[in-house]
């Protein structure tokens, strides 16, 4: 049991908050969070916190706004609470896709963010494989980022062992340029072969596979991405590796976003199984597919927070 320290969660993720508080022995902290007959959003904090090392998890996932307003809205009420310090868990970054100026006149969210994360009065960040790493400097805070393939590791391993009686690894892809140096770390931990997908993207969230980079053929093939959003490029690449004569097709991605038509287009695709992870909530029609499974990433968290509670080092979790 630790002394200072509290957990507290807003209403995107509170599973996952609860099993950050029992691997760390903790109880929950209790909070009000409701809203007005407008909309607009409450949080009462129930507990004296005065001086207390608060840990607030809350996934600025899908409604981005309002899990983002929520995120600031309890932010400030322990700031005023006199909360000794506050640290923003953010299993799933929102906006982490606008990091940079792609086009004139367009804006930075991920800063906007992390502008609107200081302003409120948070004192740390801890979040999980974030789709750019150049959102760390957009903090003037400490940063932790946390990797989920330590997670997917360990379910890799059992799920492909390396024996002779099971055959030769699996082939690990990329399916883009832009996610080789994530591929290829799992690649070298699993002794496996790389590929990687050529993909010329003419709109967003349409994608184009040109072709393959590496021989799949009589293969099994992970693909690896930090998230599935529509799904059109991880369809797509599921759909060229089977032409290319990959023999089954798996998808590897921390966070699943699932926005429109990607659950359908997922459940009628290729592959054989989907694995991600609970930084955000798996929606019921979504495990309804059968093609999904869920790797927690509570403990992964947890250990994090003790160590960052404790001042011991969080990047040996990693070596």
């Amino acid at each position: 049991m630790f002394k200072s320290i509290s957990i507290f969660s807003g209403t995107a993720n509170r599973p996952l908050a609860e099993a950050i508080a029992s691997y760390l022995e903790l109880p929950m902290g209790r909070a009000e969070i409701s809203r007005f007959a407008d909309g607009e959003i409450f949080a009462r904090i129930e507990e004296n916190v005065r001086g207390v090392d608060v840990y607030l998890v809350q996934p600025t996932c899908s409604p981005v706004n309002d899990n983002l307003m929520e995120l600031l809205v309890i932010v400030d009420a322990l700031r005023r609470a006199s909360a000794g310090s506050i640290t923003a868990v953010l299993p799933y970054y929102g906006y982490a896709r606008q990091d940079r100026k792609a086009a004139p006149r367009t804006p930075i969210t991920a800063k906007l963010i992390a502008d609107l994360l200081t302003a409120a009065g948070i004192s740390r960040v801890v979040a999980v494989d974030l789709h750019a790493g150049q959102i760390q400097g957009f903090f003037s805070q400490p940063f932790d980022h946390l990797y989920a393939n330590r997670v997917f590791l360990e379910h890799l391993r059992a799920s492909f062992p390396a024996t002779p009686a099971h055959g030769d690894p699996p082939v690990f892809v990329s399916p883009d340029a832009g996610g080789v140096e994530r591929t290829r770390a799992y690649a070298k931990r699993m002794d496996a072969d790389l590929a990687i997908i050529d993909k010329r993207r003419e709109k967003a969230n349409i994608s184009e596979v040109m072709h393959i980079i590496g021989d799949v053929a009589d293969r099994d093939c992970v693909i690896l991405d930090d998230m599935i959003d529509t799904a059109g490029t991880l369809c797509n690449a599921a759909r060229a590796l089977k032409e290319a004569g990959a023999q089954r097709v798996f998808a590897a991605a921390t966070h699943p976003v699932l926005s429109g038509p990607a659950i359908e287009r997922i459940a009628a695709s290729e592959l054989e199984e989907v694995v991600v992870t609970d930084t955000i909530p798996l929606s019921q029609a979504a495990k309804e597919t059968g093609k999904f499974k869920v790797l927690t990433v509570a403990r992964l968290l947890g250990e994090a927070v003790k160590r960052i509670h404790h001042s011991d080092s969080v990047s040996s979790l990693f070596d």
